[in-house]
This record gives structure tokens, C-alpha cells and sequence, in this order.
């Protein structure tokens, strides 16, 4: 074999070795982006079920709290933003705007929630009804699951972001179009809470 056929050998094992990795890389990060995909689909199934209780909730109130209409329509009104918002973020949820926008909807129908179950703790029939209890029960349990999924996703997401942040992938991931993904986090901290929802 002569010198200049061995070192063109050489020369395409290493561009092959060199495909090879980079292949690896962008396999690793789009199996990244999948799972932090999967995992916000697992909050999107929650936000949704929360999303059909709250209209229950209000109608089961409406009978005791006539004369809190402003406060009912303000949960309907937080609660109308937040479903699209999450719509918007379901349809991408690698668009860290639409993540981002989703944290400040949710944070504002925390809100509308809260006030709604401090107004109706004022009202010793409704917090007696079986349908509110039961109801309220049921967002409780959402509300426990929306937490968990959100850890879930945020804990992908890092993942993802850590990986595409740390050399060699931050090399190819601009390349390749992997931007950073936002975490689902609610924006102000005194609302971190989730609203109380008991009646006992």
C-alpha cells in the first residue's frame, strides 16, 4: 500500500468517526426534546381536566354567591386565558414564549381560584353542598397532579438544556436548531401556592 492510500484511509475513518459522533449528538438531543415534549403532554392532560371542573365549580357556586358575580366571572375569564394559553404551548411545547405565557396565565387563574375559595368560605351552605365538596376534592387532586407533571417536565427540560448547553453539543445545536427550552415556573412567588380548595 502506498503512504498517500493509507493516509486517505486514515483521512475517512476520521471524517466517518467524526459523522458518527455527530450523529450520536443529534440523536441525543432530539430523544432529549421528545421526552421534555412527553412530559409537558403529562401536564397538558391535567391542565385540561382542571380546565373542565372549574366551569362545575363556578355553576355549583352561583346559587350561594349571588351577590359575588364580579369574583365568578373573574375565575371563568383566568380560567378562558389559561386553556388557551396552554393550547398555544401544547401545539409547541419547545416555544419558550408559549411556555413563559402559560406561567403567567396559570398564575393569574391561581389567583381568580383563591379569591373564589376565600369568598365561598364565607358561606357555610355552599361549603356544606356534597357537589362543591366533591368538586373541590377533585381540583385538589388536579392541582397535586399538575404539580408533579410540571416537576416532571421542568426536570426534562433541564436535562435537555444542560445537554445542549455543554460541549461538543453546543457546537451542533445551533447548527441543528435546538434552541433552549423554558421552564414551566410560576412567575410570581407569592402566588406559588396552589389555591386552597378545602371545606372542612
Amino acid at each position: 500500500m502506498s503512504l498517500v492510500l493509507i493516509v486517505l484511509l486514515l483521512l475517512l475513518a476520521a471524517v466517518a468517526m467524526l459523522a458518527l459522533f455527530v450523529v450520536g449528538i443529534y440523536n441525543r438531543l432530539v430523544a432529549l426534546r421528545n421526552r421534555f415534549k412527553n412530559a409537558f403532554a403529562q401536564i397538558d392532560v391535567q391542565l385540561k381536566r382542571r380546565y373542565d371542573l372549574i366551569p362545575n365549580l363556578v355553576e355549583v357556586a352561583k346559587g350561594y354567591l349571588k351577590h359575588e358575580h364580579s369574583t365568578l366571572e373573574d375565575v371563568i375569564k383566568a380560567r378562558n386565558i389559561a386553556l388557551a394559553a396552554s393550547q398555544a404551548a401544547a401545539a409547541n411545547p419547545a416555544d419558550a414564549a408559549a411556555i413563559k405565557s402559560l406561567g403567567s396565565a396559570e398564575t393569574g387563574l391561581a389567583g381568580a381560584l383563591s379569591r373564589l375559595m376565600v369568598v365561598a368560605e364565607q358561606y357555610p351552605d355552599l361549603k356544606a353542598n356534597q357537589n362543591m365538596m366533591q368538586l373541590t376534592e377533585e381540583i385538589t387532586s388536579t392541582e397535586n397532579k399538575v404539580s408533579f407533571a410540571r416537576q416532571s417536565y421542568n426536570d426534562s427540560v433541564m436535562t435537555y438544556n444542560t445537554t445542549r448547553e455543554t460541549f461538543p453539543s453546543v457546537v451542533f445545536a445551533g447548527m441543528f436548531g435546538f434552541l433552549a427550552a423554558e421552564l414551566f415556573q410560576i412567575e410570581n412567588a407569592t402566588e406559588r401556592a396552589a389555591p386552597k380548595v378545602s371545606f372542612s
